[in-house]
């Protein structure tokens, strides 16, 4: 797992400004996921949901401020007690210390927060070290490491989790001209003026010509520079940054697939790649993610099973990461426990999905005006054919966010009309009939998932 890596980032998913042959393997000789989500666009919240399987209001993880209290059970606690060796290395992010390290591991090295690209301490198994060199190779040589002297005897769970491509994007030194002479596209929406949306896309504060600061471009900006112009020049230094440090992932990608290769254990070893969400990449004239817009909602979920997957397989169906874990636990043939919230993907994952598969999906961001962004929470739900969006206006008083209060704001998109979210159509009177079906499916949804605040 990467850390804010896009899916519109990876070739397998015709990137429009990447190449990634390594990750394209991993499709290529498995599946990939179309429609991946996560329930909650924001680091420790999207991890804590991944490890549980539930939704952020019951693990205890909302906002990044929360700690993840790791007494709680968890997929890699579960693995361990059924007789699988257990690895977490990289990037924990779920606090550390007192009831927040790592547990349920029989190894694990992660980095402090978010760590350092170059030369970063880690904490070992309670004790920090600082390892040279830079992380995402780090993070592969100690991977590597473990699987080298694991029990071959015994089945096993390793959590490969990279810090990159997370901000502030410091590449690896081979990978510093990647990009030099050549003018990545801008996107689509680059210069979205925001018209028809809510007040929380005005006021956010992740524009690409205006929010970036040098920490993130390493240079002062050319004078004589017309606004866009301006916003031009810092996308071209952030993007290429980014794919930098994506192509550092993609290398070390490489590498595990080459040794499980290598090992005799490709055809009984399932891999995944994926992220913890997705991210602008100067779609809305943004960075960052948070809101429920595709490219912020989306995760990359590449799969290769030999035994089960076919290969050079897509899907469609949806997929959320609260569904990885019963996925990880149907597929080592171990019983998920009844309070887990997810469905095991193994259905859709081997071509047969079940009539009832989900068709919808519940999204929450809880961090109300984070002071470093100004995102407005709000929830909501995605079919296949529309989105519908409640910014509700308030923080409730969790850690990191702000005592904001605002006025209750609706979006609606018609995705097949209108992909890029560029028109929020909830005014419109030939969709009030939609609105009130989404808005029962909506709170059923809620209910369902147990998010009744």
């Amino acid at each position: 797992m990467s850390d804010d890596h896009a899916a519109h980032a990876i070739s397998a998913y015709a990137s429009r400004i990447n190449e990634t042959p390594n990750l394209d393997r991993i499709a290529d000789e498995g599946m990939r996921l179309d429609n991946c989500f996560c329930t909650n666009s924001i680091c420790a919240p999207s991890r804590a949901a991944i490890l549980t399987g539930k939704y952020n209001h019951l693990n205890g993880v909302r906002t990044l401020y929360e700690d993840f209290d790791a007494r709680q059970q968890h997929v890699a606690k579960i693995l361990q007690e059924n007789g699988y060796q257990t690895a977490m290395i990289g990037k924990w992010h779920l606090g550390h210390g007192g009831n927040s390290d790592p547990t349920g591991f029989d190894y694990w090295n992660i980095f402090p927060g978010q760590g350092a690209y170059h030369d970063p301490e880690m904490i070992e198994m309670g004790e920090k070290k600082v390892f040279p060199g830079y992380a995402t190779e780090i993070t592969t040589d100690l991977s590597l490491k473990w699987l080298e002297k694991r029990d071959r005897n015994k089945p096993f769970f390793m959590m490969c989790h990279h810090k990159a491509p997370h901000r502030p994007w410091d590449p690896d030194e081979k990978y510093m001209d990647l990009y030099k002479d050549v003018e990545i596209p801008e996107p689509e929406t680059f210069h979205d003026d925001y018209d028809t949306r809510s007040s929380a896309a005005i006021e956010a504060q992740m524009r690409v010509g205006r929010d970036l600061r040098k920490r993130d471009v390493k240079e002062d900006p050319p004078g004589g520079l017309t606004p866009g112009e301006l916003k031009s020049w810092y996308y071209q230094r952030y993007i290429k940054d980014y794919l930098r440090c994506i192509a550092s992932i993609d290398d070390n990608v490489g590498r595990l697939l080459d040794y499980i290769d290598e090992n005799g254990i490709r055809e009984n070893t399932i891999v995944i790649y994926t992220s913890d969400q997705g991210f602008f990449l100067g779609d809305h004239g943004w960075y960052d993610k948070r809101f429920m817009y595709e490219e912020s909602l989306r995760m990359p979920f590449l799969i290769r099973y030999p035994k089960e997957i076919k290969p050079g397989s897509v899907t469609d169906s949806f997929a959320l990461n609260v569904d990885f874990a019963q996925t990880f636990l149907d597929f080592a043939g171990i019983q998920a426990p009844e309070d887990m919230q997810g469905a095991s993907l193994r259905p859709i994952l081997t071509g047969a999905p079940p009539e009832d598969w989900q068709t919808s999906m519940y999204y929450r961001y809880w961090e109300h005006m984070d002071p470093e962004h100004n995102v407005a929470a709000h929830y909501g739900i995605r079919t296949h054919h529309y989105k519908l969006i409640c910014y509700y206006g308030e923080g409730f008083g969790l850690p990191g966010t702000q005592n904001i209060k605002k006025e209750i704001e609706w979006e609606l998109f018609d995705l097949q009309e209108d992909p890029y979210e560029l028109n929020n159509v909830y005014s419109d009177p030939n969709y009030q009939e939609i609105i009130k079906e989404l808005k029962r499916e909506l709170y059923e949804l809620k209910e369902k998932v147990g998010d009744i605040d």
